[in-house]
């Protein structure tokens, strides 16, 4: 399953972070490393952005970014 396929509400684990060098590294900088536990706060209408809470802090991601984080 990946983030962006997580229902709201649940709490999920990142297990890997699926893409090439660079797009992979900002993805980590937002935080989101393998073995994080984010919560899924809520998903906008049209269904991108998702909005999390990863380490403490909201964060809203793009439903592409979102679809390279595996979770378990």
């Amino acid at each position: 399953m990946t983030l962006g396929e997580a229902q709201v509400g649940s709490t999920v684990t990142v297990q890997k972070i699926e893409g090439n060098g660079a797009y992979k590294r900002r993805i980590m900088d937002m935080g989101i490393t393998k073995g994080t536990e984010i919560f899924i706060r809520k998903v906008a209408p049209l269904g991108d952005p998702v909005e999390i809470t990863v380490r403490g802090y909201e964060l809203s991601v793009r439903k592409n970014d979102a679809s390279c984080v595996v979770v378990r």
